[in-house]
Formats: structure tokens, C-alpha cells, sequence
């Protein structure tokens, strides 16, 4: 079960990740920055939802490193996950359509995710 203060950490980067993806929206010269930060935000919500983001964060460098990998479905998610955050922040020439998609599509994976570990509807 999920203490009070995670759910709201994880509720709480679910509305900032939407907010970035509407302003990136509005504001496609401000796009790519925008996008980064709704996919950085809704990782967080993940984070939060599992535990403490530090601690999944050292487990996750652990386990990538790890020869063989592990076969864990869930922690597989949270390495490609990590991979993919880490792969758009480092892009110079960004298409931003594709990353939009990319970024929506995660915020949704991001809010089924927190919506199933806490049991409640995001708003």
C-alpha cells in the first residue's frame, strides 16, 4: 500500500507533466524543452508510485549494468523508460510531432501506472 505523501508526489507529477504537454502545445517554439520536462515528470510519477525515485534510481544503474539483465517485466519498463529519458534529453535536432506523441504516450503509460498502484482515478 502507498503512503499519503508518494500518492500525492506521483498525483502531483501527473498534473505537471499534462501541464507541460498542453504549453508545449500552445508553444511549439518552446516544444522540445517542454516535452523533456512532461517526460521527465511523468518518470517521477512512476518513480513515486513504486517508492523512493533515489532509490529506484541506484537500483535501476545496478541493474543495467548486471550481466544477464533480469527478467522482471517491471523493472525491464523502468530501464527502457530510464533509456528513453535519457536518449531525448541528449537529441540536438528534435522533431517535435514525434516526440509529442512520444511524451503523450507516456504520460498516459505514467497515469494507468500511478491509477493502478494507487487505486484511485487521476483527475
Amino acid at each position: 500500500m502507498m503512503d499519503q505523501y508518494r500518492k500525492g508526489w506521483a498525483f502531483r507529477y501527473l498534473r505537471e507533466a499534462k501541464a507541460e504537454l498542453e504549453a508545449a502545445q500552445k508553444m511549439p517554439y518552446m516544444a522540445p524543452g517542454l516535452l523533456l520536462e512532461a517526460i521527465r515528470k511523468a518518470r517521477n510519477a512512476i518513480y513515486y508510485s513504486i517508492g523512493e525515485p533515489a532509490f529506484i534510481e541506484n537500483l535501476l544503474r545496478d541493474e543495467i549494468i548486471k550481466q544477464p539483465q533480469t527478467n522482471d517485466t517491471v523493472l525491464k519498463f523502468l530501464i527502457d523508460l530510464e533509456s528513453t529519458v535519457e536518449a531525448l534529453s541528449h537529441i540536438e535536432e528534435v522533431n517535435s510531432d514525434a516526440m509529442m506523441k512520444q511524451a503523450d504516450t507516456l504520460v498516459n503509460v505514467a497515469t494507468e501506472f500511478v491509477e493502478t498502484l494507487t487505486q484511485e482515478k487521476y483527475q
